[in-house]
């Protein structure tokens, strides 16, 4: 009965033409939204507005589903790798790849010299705060110091949360000769020079066995960060 009347809603929302994500999210909070085909900063915003609860550091998003469409996942170019231009305030933006194993380095990285926006790094009683996160890791493509492919992120969004997924996805192309289709989409909150995370989108081409859509939040426990300009305080 519940869904029936928010149908009915929603319906009336849109026909009055004042339908929007957010009313809708009010309406039915059980509803996960997604942004659909390329993602950016107005309708990527429910991303951007969300807060980590404590404890789940990854969430999924769409239900894992990834939101590529039949032209995303054509093979018709080959093997490719793109990345945004900076924005105005210098912040990356959406990297996408048809990954294949042929794109894999095999030469050790070489160290990482450039520093992003908000890069205010300290050192804490675990280590490091901030690394400089690959939106699309070097163990996938090989690329490493380019101002479009870096951004400021915590020690724990880049190791376990990205890391975790790009190891799934490395290893599926180390054993097969087949593609895997992969988007990285960082999300900031306005103006902000540090992201509040990103989204992470990947799924294979030849076959359905690397599927996923998740959110990793950009923070560090006991830390508080101000997403600003990346300064940090003990919590």
């Amino acid at each position: 009965m519940k869904k029936i009347v928010l149908s009915f809603i929603a319906f009336l929302l849109i026909g009055a033409g004042v339908y929007e994500t957010g009313i809708w999210q009010k309406l039915n909070p059980e509803l996960e939204t997604t942004a659909k085909g390329t993602i950016d900063e107005k309708n990527n915003s429910t991303l951007a507005n969300l807060t980590f609860d404590g404890t789940n550091q990854v969430i999924q998003v769409n239900n894992n589903v990834p939101t590529f469409d039949k032209e995303d996942l054509a093979l018709s170019k080959g093997v490719w790798q793109s990345f945004s231009d900076l924005d105005k305030l210098n912040r990356v933006g959406e990297a996408n790849a048809m990954l294949h194993k042929s794109l894999m380095p095999t030469q050790e990285r070489e160290a990482l010299y450039i520093n992003p926006t908000a890069w205010k790094n300290k050192k804490t009683s675990s280590g490091w705060l901030y690394n400089r996160c690959h939106l699309i890791g070097y163990q996938l493509t090989g690329e490493n110091n380019n101002l479009k492919n870096l951004m400021t992120g915590t020690r724990s969004l880049n190791t376990p949360g990205m890391l975790e997924y790009e190891n799934e996805v490395a290893s599926y192309l180390r054993k097969t000769n087949n593609h895997v289709r992969y988007r990285i989409t960082p999300v900031f909150r306005e103006g902000e020079l540090l992201s509040r995370g990103v989204q992470m989108e990947a799924q294979s081409i030849e076959d359905t066995s690397i599927k996923f859509n998740v959110y990793v939040f950009n923070v560090e426990l006991g830390m508080v960060l101000d997403y600003k300009d990346g300064t940090s305080k003990k919590q």
